[in-house]
């Protein structure tokens, strides 16, 4: 049993996390300045619902260790993850007596020489804290679970939704959660883990479509059990090649009966869909891709250029695809349709466009400066359109008219996902004929604007062509790199409360 606790009337909570998708099949490596650290009160800014004045702000005290949040990439560097890891656990070490920490991650962070990055930190951050100390876990749904990181975390949850428009709502419950669990005094729950042998792109887990939009709206279902406080499930990170890697569910409660039957349904039913899942899109070659969108009269038509997506971890400099779209002489001639191509990171022909300014006739070399393995850097002849600095993760952008290509630059990769992406690059996506995006599914607001749509299948570090990626350390048999494997074991593992030892097998 778990330790009975003291009801805490106004608890006292810290906030600590790194959150980043590492992708180990690609070249490019991840440092420190990434995570754009923030520390002390500068933390609660990120939360809208820990605004002053809002409830959930004045039921507790909240006080900022450290939370960096990255861009999805390469893997992280031993130094960076040391040197982010330490600081935390200094100011963690500094605070005064804490009753809760709240643990916001992604979940699939890769760090050279280490396995499972965030059950590593939260294993030090428990050593710093004490073990009275009750901590809540918030995810994204393509993290992983280990047995280790379920049970170091009291609370464990993460988003529903692909895309992730309950980000911040996960995020509140997460720490909501943690309150009424403290200011209750009931003991710290029990845990049900049932890791599934499936690991899938989360564009082929979407639940926009079926059956990921039926397998999702059991969660809630089952967190309205008696019993229950928490139900979750994780599709897990396709694009590292780790024994963590596949999907997962948690089911958190104070009844262990309640809790079990939970996790095995809802681990029954993802492995039960597991054939039925399919691209939220339809797929195709790029060129298969730009062919149907020359051919429809739907506009504008977007194209994911998908294996190179650096919101999964791709590099983003891929220069693949950007060389198919310029070769095509549908978009060298002057009445031809309007492409935009988002983007390619370039930091000498953005310096050099930028000097050059709006108007300018240039000539630069951009891409494969990290990931060269499908094409070498492109050389192209363009008007400079646009030139904006002060992009949070860009840093400086350009936009190289190519004919009737609108070719986006950037200093440091970035992904294009808001309207105001483009328009403030002088930019209407809107009245454009063909908008090619490094990206996987479309995110909000390019689906809305979208009048059709396709994902295509294009080689990079984040390839949906999973098979071909070449993973040797998962966990085998898993679907679908063994598609005609036996039923797994999908009987609930009851995991004890943190302040109880973990024992047997680490699944």
């Amino acid at each position: 049993m778990s330790r009975p606790r003291t009801p805490v009337e106004h608890p006292v909570i810290a906030i600590a996390g790194l959150g980043i998708e590492s992708s180990t099949f690609s070249p490019a490596r991840t440092h420190a300045p990434a995570f754009h650290p923030q520390r002390g009160d500068d933390v609660l800014t990120r939360y809208p619902f820990l605004a002053p004045g809002r409830p959930l702000r004045d039921a507790a005290e909240w006080k900022g260790a450290l939370v960096g949040k990255s861009l999805p990439g390469g893997m992280v560097t031993a130094d960076a993850f040391a040197a982010l890891s330490d600081e935390l656990i200094e100011r963690l070490r500094a605070m005064p007596h804490l009753d809760g920490l709240w643990y916001d991650i992604h979940g699939a962070m890769t760090v050279e020489g280490v396995e499972d990055a965030e059950a590593l930190l939260l294993t030090r951050i428990r050593e710093s804290v004490g073990p009275d100390v009750v901590v809540s876990t918030s995810m994204d749904l393509h993290g992983n679970v280990s047995r280790e990181l379920a049970h170091l975390s009291d609370l464990l949850t993460c988003y529903r939704l692909a895309p992730h428009e309950d980000h911040m709502e996960t995020k509140e419950r997460a720490a909501r959660n943690l309150v009424d669990l403290l200011e209750s005094g009931a003991p710290r729950p029990v845990k049900a883990w049932v890791p599934v042998p499936v690991l899938l792109a989360g564009e082929q887990t979407s639940t926009r479509i079926e059956p990921a939009k039926s397998v999702y709206a059991a969660v809630d279902e089952v967190e309205a059990v008696d019993g229950v406080i928490d139900a979750a499930i994780w599709v897990g990170y396709a694009w590292a090649d780790e024994p963590r890697n596949r999907a997962a569910v948690v089911v958190t409660g104070p009844d262990r009966d309640a809790v079990a039957a939970g996790a095995e349904r809802l681990a029954r039913g993802f492995w039960q869909a597991r054939r039925d899942f399919a691209f939220v899109a339809p797929t195709d070659s790029l060129d298969g891709c730009l062919d149907q969108a020359l051919a429809s009269s739907a506009r504008p038509f977007f194209i994911s250029d998908s294996g190179d997506n650096p919101t999964a971890g791709g590099a983003g400099d891929v220069t693949w695809g950007l060389e198919r779209v310029l070769a095509r002489p549908e978009f060298k001639d002057a009445d031809g349709p309007a492409v935009i191509y988002a983007s390619v990171p370039g930091p000498a022909a953005v310096a050099a466009a930028a000097e050059a300014g709006v108007g300018a006739t240039v000539t630069v070399t951009a891409g494969a400066e990290v990931d060269d393995r499908h094409a070498g850097p492109v050389t192209m002849t363009g008007v400079v359109h646009a030139v904006k600095h002060g992009d949070r993760d860009a840093e400086t952008e350009v936009v190289l008219r190519v004919g009737r290509v609108h070719v986006i630059l950037t200093k440091l990769r970035k992904p294009y996902h808001l309207e105001r992406d483009f328009t403030d690059l002088a930019l209407d996506p809107r009245s454009a004929e063909i908008v090619v995006v490094k990206i996987g599914y479309l995110e909000p607001e390019l689906f809305d604007m979208s009048a059709d749509w396709r994902l295509a299948l294009t080689p990079g570090g984040v390839d949906q062509e999973l098979v071909r990626l070449g993973h040797r350390r998962i966990r085998r048999p898993m679907f679908p790199f063994d598609p005609e494997m036996a039923d797994p074991d999908l009987t609930a593992r009851i995991i004890a409360p943190s302040d109880q030892p973990l024992t047997g097998d680490n699944e």
